[in-house]
């Protein structure tokens, strides 16, 4: 898998119709194709995370609902007996491969609100490390009309930029984004690099559905919108063949979004031009340095802080002299921090009875001032 195998980390998005027959079971050999694409991409050192559609569309065929709309209580019963059989089955596929499933419902609230935000990141990359893969889909039982991603597309693209992954694959019914539609134009040309999200292109997606809609060649370039803004690159392409991933490796067509920079450029941007600092951390030379090398703030480094912060707000650093350094997303609440501060990691169970997280603020949550290391 020459095409894929260069990304690091890879997020896939499958619809219901791709993994559910009309009769309501998986489409079993589907699902064995694409898992063996994912072991492959893993076996090549790619890290893997699946957004998977399906679950109201298996709970409806077991409930044996009529077919139509369904009333959101219907909606998400149907969710709630059908994410049992959808999880069963991507657990059964991977684990003939020797891979761990990890199951993970989102709602809106945990991609927007910062502190559900860092929980569900810091699961979703713990269990990458772990070598499982999260098969993640949105929290239907639970999720309103008022509050819902309305699509999984969306979706993915959310779970791609809170995990900075750098290519996120959207399978779907139709090879891509062409010109106009195929079904209406025979003259329609499949359009297969867009370097940048004009409104042309967003024009050739046709209109916006509703807020509920789920699906559609818009919401793909909405989700473009927000894949490409954190850095990953975006494909469209077809999932209705077997081993979709592999042919898109050997050229299959498909459309490609260029990212926006990197994800870790993008993040960085993000916390220095969005986010308003709550508070302020005086650091050590010891920990300047530390910071200047590359490595997370710990605890220790820390002399003294100011501000009224909770946990993922930006806080600012500040060295000896009281100069800032740089920002980043703090690890804990203010109270918290100020137990802690000035101790070693292996001392905050014992100071707080629980450890949140071994750094006060990541690496990867902190953005240094050019001028103070030279490069950001």
């Amino acid at each position: 898998m020459k095409k894929l195998s260069s990304y690091r980390r890879i997020v896939v998005k499958v619809g219901s119709a791709l993994l559910v027959e009309r009769g309501g079971d998986v489409r079993g050999a589907f699902l064995d194709s694409l898992v063996a694409d994912l072991a492959d991409l893993r076996q090549g050192g790619a890290e893997c995370l699946v957004v998977s559609s399906g679950a109201i569309a298996l709970g409806r065929a077991r409930l044996g609902l009529a077919s139509g709309k369904l009333k959101l209580e219907e909606a998400q019963a149907a969710a709630a007996i059908g994410q049992i059989g959808l999880s069963r089955a991507w657990s059964e596929k991977l684990q003939a491969h020797g891979i761990h499933a990890a199951q993970v419902l989102l709602t809106l609230g945990d991609t927007e609100e910062r502190r559900r935000y860092l929980n569900a990141r810091a699961t979703l990359t713990t269990l990458l490390t772990m070598q499982a893969v999260p098969v993640i889909n949105e929290n239907d039982t639970v999720a309103t009309n008022e509050i819902r991603y309305g699509d999984n597309d969306r979706l993915a693209a959310r779970v791609a930029a809170m995990v900075g992954a750098d290519l996120l694959v959207l399978l779907s019914d139709v090879d891509g984004l062409y010109s106009a539609p195929p079904a209406q134009d025979p003259s329609a040309r499949l359009i297969e690099d867009v370097p940048a999200i004009t409104p042309e292109i967003e024009a050739m997606a046709g209109e916006a559905g509703s807020e509920l809609s789920r699906g559609g060649m818009r919401t793909k370039v909405e989700a473009a919108k927000i894949a490409v803004a954190a850095g990953a690159a975006m494909v469209i392409a077809s999932g209705h063949h077997l081993h979709p991933l592999k042919r898109i490796s050997e050229g299959a067509p498909s459309t490609l979004f260029r990212p926006q920079g990197t994800p870790a450029s993008a993040r960085k941007a993000w916390i220095a031009g969005h986010l308003e600092p709550k508070g302020t951390l005086f650091l050590d030379a010891g920990a300047v340095r530390a910071l200047r090398a590359g490595r997370s703030l710990l605890p220790a480094g820390v002399t003294r802080h100011s501000g009224q912060f909770h946990r993922g707000d930006t806080v600012m650093l500040l060295d000896p002299e009281g100069t800032e350094i740089g920002r980043g997303l703090v690890g804990y609440d203010c109270e918290e921090a100020a137990r802690i501060i000035g101790h070693k990691t292996n001392e905050i169970a014992e100071i707080l009875g629980y450890v949140r997280r071994s750094a006060l603020v990541h690496r990867d949550d902190m953005l240094l001032r050019e001028t103070a290391v030279g490069e950001a």
